[in-house]
């Protein structure tokens, strides 16, 4: 099976998964070529996880098949298999006294001898992969001594010692604040673009892994539910329909998602545009305060957010000036509101007409920009 328009380097073929003989998820089928990213995404509890550890042979697969560059992955030496693939999973790992270096080095032994001693070329690779992570200034530290995103990065150092070309990490960002999570798939992808090193991973970030994946398996029930792009994913499962989003909605445009929208009729009238109207948005949604909002461009980032919270939003056609059908209809949605917000969007040629609506709303005594 081919990846995508190019030759296919990891493919599984009908693989069903599970335990003690029992298929939890049935039928996956993918292929990808080399120095690509494939992200699991699904809700807790769907299987990625059993997935990656079948994949890293950690647990035994039901049936089906998988190859590694056309090699069978199931039959290959665990000599062999560790010189093609790491593995990076959740657990958190405690080795007492070891140092940073020391770590990273254990990746290093399936290619040592009977006595487990590094080569120089050994220690030439190790050293390498301490600066690969930015993690060489520390590495002579106590591993125990390091937080969460160092450890993860000497953790990651340590799989790209063994030089493997396919690396599988199970929630790799699941203990990292924001800078690390970043910083762990910045390198990721640059190592995927500089060294074709092929990635299969799960996140639980929905808008990270959209974001830095080649390819997208999503996996619901007791199959893969959707693979392709992060692009073609979107059209085949909605990210709501996907995790059964029922409190708020995942946002497209945007890449990311929103809590839920006010209920009732729109208390608040924001007239916005250009992102000036997304704080007074998220405001009046954390107060609970149904809001409408207009004339919004249909291209314009305010509009991504107000179709999500509010209880409506008044659209014109993206590069039109707004049309007089447009204004009424925005006057009345404004005159059924109680108070309304001039969130500061500069006037220009094209949305002139907001101007008439913050006319209305000084004539009929609404524009007070109050919350509650």
């Amino acid at each position: 099976m081919e990846g995508y328009g190019e030759k296919s380097y990891f493919e599984t073929s009908a693989l069903s998964v599970g335990y003690n003989g029992l298929a939890l998820i049935e039928d996956i089928n993918f292929a990808l070529g080399r120095g690509r990213i494939l992200t699991l995404i699904g809700p807790n509890g769907s299987g990625k996880s059993t997935i990656l550890k079948t994949l890293s042979r950690q647990i035994a697969r039901i049936r089906g098949g998988a190859a590694v560059d056309g090699s069978d992955l199931f039959s290959m030496s665990a000599k062999e298999l560790a010189k093609k693939q790491a593995v990076v999973l959740t657990d958190r790992v405690r080795p007492e006294l070891y140092t940073v270096r020391e770590i990273v080095s254990l990746g290093r032994y399936p290619y040592t001898d009977m006595m487990g001693r590094l080569t120089v070329e050994d220690s030439r690779i190790v050293e390498h992969c301490l600066e690969l992570v930015n993690i060489k200034p520390i590495e002579h530290r106590e591993f125990v001594t390091l937080s969460d995103g160092q450890k993860q990065r000497a953790i990651l150092a340590r799989a790209l010692a063994q030089q493997p070309e396919l690396l599988i990490l199970d929630e790799p960002t699941a203990f990292l604040d924001i800078k690390h999570k970043l910083e762990l798939l910045s390198i990721l992808r640059r190592l995927a673009r500089e060294t074709e090193l092929t990635v299969i991973m799960s996140l639980h970030e929905i808008d990270l892994a959209l974001k830095a994946s080649d390819l997208i398996l999503c996996v619901k029930g007791d199959r893969a539910a959707a693979f392709g792009t992060p692009e073609e994913v979107l059209q085949k499962l909605p990210i709501a329909e996907l995790y059964g989003l029922e409190k708020g909605c995942y946002n497209s445009e945007l890449g990311s998602v929103e809590l839920e929208r006010p209920q009732g009729e729109a208390k608040v009238f924001v007239i916005a545009g250009g992102g000036y109207g997304i704080p007074h948005y998220r405001r009046l949604q954390r107060l609970r305060v149904p809001f409408a909002s207009g004339i919004l461009f249909e291209n314009d980032v305010d509009a991504a957010v107000a179709k999500s919270l509010a209880e409506s939003a008044v659209l014109s056609p993206a590069f039109e000036p707004v049309s007089e059908s447009t204004l009424d209809e925005a006057r009345r949605v404004l005159l059924r509101c109680e108070s309304v917000i001039d969130a500061g969007t500069p006037a220009g040629s094209f949305n002139e007409k907001n101007g008439s609506l913050l006319a209305l709303a000084r004539e009929k005594g609404l524009l007070n920009g109050k919350y509650e």
